[in-house]
């Protein structure tokens, strides 16, 4: 079948072979008097394929120039080619999406005539930015017409690796309130509570700390979140004087810069009634429970950024990649003035 190349389009005239295309793939947009309008992704597509031949004032246009016309008029062409052929070859109809996303994907067998879009999907190149910002956005907008999205990650071998973004804050359930108040000394980076009965009720109470011999340890989040709950004093282990809240976090700040920044959403998480320990055996800020620690494995690791958090896409692939392996979820917590949002990444196969 012919087309001809007008600008950054190919029409195919003859209402038979366009009729052909169309229902066969349901590629270009049906014209006026018979016709269908193909864009250069779904022509070079086709052409590459051997169901399409596209000229040019009565002159066979090679697929090499096809993709160079398109590489002008597209930025990014090559990374939205290599996504577009991989979705098609999977077995979806493909549309190239007007709005804020590269393409609306139809659920197999259907079209876009009788079916709704299945997935938003946005196309990356692996050395582009990460912007944290841009991708709450993004999982916000598609989930507000109920679609998912999928970001299509290309690597420089042209492999894709498919991530799904969604938001919403993970759920545990009611955990008790430490009722009394205990004692504890500070030790550089940690806290003791040195009563072994007041360390195994503070530990009962809410899962807090971890047991080491007869004491109980706290790391410096959990004590942080104790002492602005009084639940607990921390005296300084050479003077024995007791620290306000106020010197802890000054403390706390200049062993861990990101200090405010963690425990912003360590409380957030306490908040939703979720257990919450160090996630630095996995690379990541916390691993979190949705009941006790013991005996069950956590369900999440939660990585606290700022709202303006910017990476590179290795470092997200590693993090999903790290979480998959251990079968637990990502979650990107995002912390802000007023609240602590969550942005979740699963590797998928569409």
């Amino acid at each position: 079948m012919s087309g001809e190349l007008v600008g950054d389009t190919v029409l195919v005239k003859d209402q038979a072979e366009a009729s052909q295309i169309y229902n066969k793939g349901f590629y270009g947009y049906p014209q006026s008097g018979g016709g269908i309008e193909l864009d250069l992704l779904e022509a070079i597509y086709l052409v590459e394929t051997d169901r399409l031949v596209v000229e040019r004032q009565g002159s066979a246009v090679a697929l090499i120039e096809l993709i160079q016309a398109a590489s002008h008029h597209n930025e990014g062409f090559e990374i939205l080619y290599i996504v577009y052929r991989d979705l098609r070859q999977r077995g979806y109809v493909v549309k190239s999406d007007a709005g804020e996303f590269d393409f609306r994907v139809f659920p197999r067998g259907g079209t876009p005539s009788n079916s709704p879009t299945k997935y938003y999907i946005l196309a990356i190149s692996e050395r582009a930015e990460c912007v944290m910002r841009d991708l709450f956005e993004e999982a916000e907008r598609s989930e507000s017409t109920r679609k998912e999205l999928l970001l299509a990650v290309v690597d420089e071998e042209g492999d894709l690796t498919y991530y799904r973004a969604s938001t919403g804050a993970p759920q545990g359930m009611p955990l008790p309130k430490p009722k009394s108040e205990v004692e504890a000394i500070l030790l550089e980076d940690r806290a003791m509570v040195m009563d072994e009965a007041k360390g195994a009720e503070l530990y009962a109470e809410g899962f807090f700390g971890k047991k080491i011999g007869r004491t109980l340890q706290l790391s410096l989040i959990e004590t942080a979140y104790l002492m602005e709950h009084g639940n607990i004093t921390i005296h300084h282990a050479a003077s024995g004087k007791r620290m306000t809240l106020g010197a802890f976090k000054k403390r706390a700040i200049q062993i861990q810069p990101d200090f405010e920044l963690r425990l912003r959403a360590y409380d957030d998480l306490r908040e939703k009634g979720l257990v919450v320990k160090t996630g630095f055996k996995y690379g990541s800020h916390f691993r979190v429970y949705d009941g006790s620690p013991d005996g069950h494995h956590s369900k999440y690791l939660v990585h606290a950024v700022h709202w303006d958090y910017r990476t590179i896409w290795p470092e997200v692939s590693r993090a999903v990649r790290l979480a998959h392996g251990v079968k637990k979820d990502i979650l990107f917590a995002r912390v802000t003035r007023k609240q602590v949002d969550y942005l979740r990444l699963r590797r998928v196969r569409p």
